[in-house]
C-alpha cells in the first residue's frame, strides 16, 4: 500500500466511526426525551394553540408551569 492509500483509509474510517456515533447520539437522544411536561390545565384552547405553535407560556401560568430561559415567555428565549 502506498502511503496516500493508507492516509485515505485512515481518514475514511475516522469519518465512518464518526458518522456511526453521531447516528447512536441522535437515536438515543430522541428516544429517549425526558423533560418537563407543562401542564396546560385550566388553559384555554388559544392559549394551548399559543404554547404549542410559538412557544409562548401565558402570563397568568406564573412560575408554576416551567422555567423559561428568558423572561418574555418564550421557550426558545426568542
Amino acid at each position: 500500500m502506498d502511503k496516500k492509500t493508507l492516509i485515505l483509509a485512515v481518514i475514511i474510517g475516522v469519518l465512518f466511526l464518526a458518522v456511526l456515533f453521531l447516528v447512536y447520539r441522535v437515536t438515543t437522544l430522541s428516544s429517549g426525551t425526558t423533560g418537563k411536561v407543562i401542564d396546560t390545565t385550566g388553559w384555554t384552547e388559544n392559549e394551548i394553540m399559543n404554547y404549542e405553535m410559538h412557544g409562548t407560556i401565558p402570563a397568568r401560568a406564573g412560575s408554576s408551569g416551567a422555567s423559561t430561559a428568558s423572561s418574555s415567555g418564550m421557550v426558545g428565549g426568542c
